[in-house]
């Protein structure tokens, strides 16, 4: 049986000889998806069939053997994610899916093909959901090249419901473009139409990526990787977009930095028909444009996982930008403080 370490060494030798990936169902096997099981962590709520990971390897072998014929015999099919909801930061509510435990470690087994496929295609200014990348270096990057590049505009771009109203169709384009295992694919495929259970009713899933679902991170930033990032480059590459202008993306948050104004506002009139071309829109009233930068200092700041950056000085005087949390994380956090102390208090009261 191929284990993991072999499908990263054959996949990137496809990759450099024929662009294109093959033969990738060959890593789904019983090792692989026992390694799944292993690092799933006990004591999660379970899916619509109610298996936990415990019930599920009182009978390992069996459960696997039996989920491998099926994949053979293409009768598996992943069944509706839980819907469930949980608190946001604003007192609204966010929908979280629980996926069942089997399609969870199927899943995690596909998310690492995927990966293996996907980051040598990916773009160093994409940080999100990435081995060896996170928040903290996109915004490092952000702070370099406001600081020491000709940056005078930032376009803060928002999403509406990126990961809800992805479009399918798309998605499996973007996908074949890169894999050519039609089997793959097609699970891929039945991830995304799985469905959602709530209160009893199955929803059909037309667009957007698995709720919870352990692929949804990779899936998402090959969306984007297609839609955004390759499309900036090619902007930049063809001197559509003029003057020095860098992007920075965390899944789908993402700023774009500006040396003119003009350029700025240039592509964020683009950016509204290539979102609109690909099935997404711009969230208006959270997109804009703004002046930032030592040329450009003034009093606006703008948001950006989950801190709040601004035009500030040192005590010498000098430009700097300053990054204070963000007054809707730090608000969490005195809720969920409040929410841990009340709770301490009605144990305590209640000796």
């Amino acid at each position: 049986m191929k284990t993991m370490d072999q499908a990263k060494i054959e996949i990137r030798s496809q990759q450099s000889k024929f662009g294109k990936v093959n033969s990738l169902m060959q890593y789904i096997n019983k090792e692989t998806l026992r390694v799944e099981h292993v690092k799933q962590p006990r004591g999660k709520a379970s899916g619509v069939d109610g298996v936990t990971k415990e019930m599920y390897e009182e009978h390992l072998d069996d459960n696997l053997d039996k989920l491998i014929q099926r994949m053979k015999t293409f009768s598996y099919r992943p069944l509706p994610v839980r819907r469930t909801y949980i608190p946001k930061g604003n007192g609204k509510m966010r929908p979280l899916g629980i996926p069942t435990y089997e399609d969870k470690i199927v899943q995690g087994a596909f998310r690492k093909i995927l990966d293996f496929v996907y980051e040598p295609l990916f773009c160093d200014f994409s940080y999100g959901f990435r081995e060896g990348k996170d928040c903290h270096q996109a915004i490092l990057e952000i702070n370099h090249h406001i600081m020491f590049d000709k940056v005078n505009y930032v376009v803060d771009a928002d999403i509406k419901g990126f990961f809800d109203n992805l479009d399918h169709d798309w998605l499996i384009r973007f996908l074949e473009h890169d894999i050519a295992d039609k089997n793959f694919i097609r699970y891929i495929k039945r991830f995304l139409i799985g469905g959602v259970m709530e209160d009893g009713k199955k929803l059909e899933s037309d667009k957007g990526t698995p709720q919870g679902g352990l692929i949804s991170p990779v899936l998402a930033n090959t969306y984007l990787h297609y839609v955004l990032d390759t499309w900036f480059i090619w902007l930049k590459k063809n001197n559509i977009i003029k003057g020095e202008c860098y992007l920075v993306r965390y899944a789908d948050d993402f700023v774009v930095l500006f040396q003119y104004e003009d350029q700025a506002k240039k592509f964020y009139s683009m950016l509204k028909d290539r979102m609109a071309k690909f099935g997404l829109e711009l969230e208006e009233n959270k997109s804009r444009i703004l002046p930032m930068g030592r040329f450009k200092g003034t009093k606006e700041t703008f948001d950006f996982l989950g801190f709040t950056h601004i035009n500030g000085k040192t005590r010498n005087g000098k430009y700097k930008l300053i990054h204070h949390t963000s007054k809707k994380k730090w608000n969490k956090r005195k809720k969920m403080l409040r929410n841990g102390l009340r709770k301490i208090c009605i144990v305590v009261l209640k000796r």
